[in-house]
């Protein structure tokens, strides 16, 4: 027989106690076609990278499988005729995890601490890889006297450019005609 590895995300609609038997359900359907479950796991209510038929979180579970590939059709072809199965997927796999999965590792978690595994990288804020900023990224410097004239005031004096010229009224187009008041309208004369 084969061994399998089978996540499927039930509606969050569903309570607890519903999403037991589904559990139920699909691992009688695994042992009638002749295969085990060897291990069977419910990781919770997760929230969803993207909604799902309008639902925005499910509830997990994985089943590691030892059946053959015809019972493991049958469970998939009844899971895609129920209504409170959103997704699910299944893995061939060489050998099944005999530790509990990633989801239901909460020791990792908690060694970790409150902002996760840096590892080498050091505390948060200044150093890095482009060199120490000093945590300014710009905006609003404190110990800067303001600039006085407003934007590239800094340039000092300078020569005009040929554009910096104070512009006069534009010359009329091809197509302009002079504008006089417009005459009123039909509907709105007084």
């Amino acid at each position: 027989m084969a061994l399998y590895e089978h996540v499927f995300l039930a509606r969050q609609d569903v309570s607890n106690q519903q999403v037991e038997a589904l559990t139920k359900e699909f691992s009688d359907i695994i042992e009638a076609g002749g295969g085990k479950v060897a291990k069977s796991e419910y990781w919770g209510l997760k929230t969803l990278n993207f909604k799902i038929k309008k639902n925005r979180k499910a509830h997990y579970s994985l089943f590691n499988i030892d059946a053959p590939p015809a019972a493991v059709a049958e469970m998939e072809r009844r899971m895609s005729l129920s209504t409170d199965i959103l997704r699910f997927l299944t893995v061939k796999v060489e050998a099944h995890e005999t530790e509990p999965s990633a989801p239901m590792r909460k020791g990792d978690r908690d060694e970790r601490g409150e902002r996760g595994d840096r590892g080498d990288r050091g505390p948060r804020g200044g150093g890095g890889r482009f060199g120490d900023r000093g945590g300014d990224r710009g905006g609003f410097r404190g110990d800067r006297p303001p600039r006085e004239g407003g934007f590239r005031a800094d340039r000092g004096d300078r020569p005009p450019r040929d554009g910096d010229a104070p512009r006069g009224p534009r010359p009329p187009r091809d197509g302009d005609a002079p504008r006089g008041p417009r005459p009123p309208r039909p509907d709105q004369e007084s």
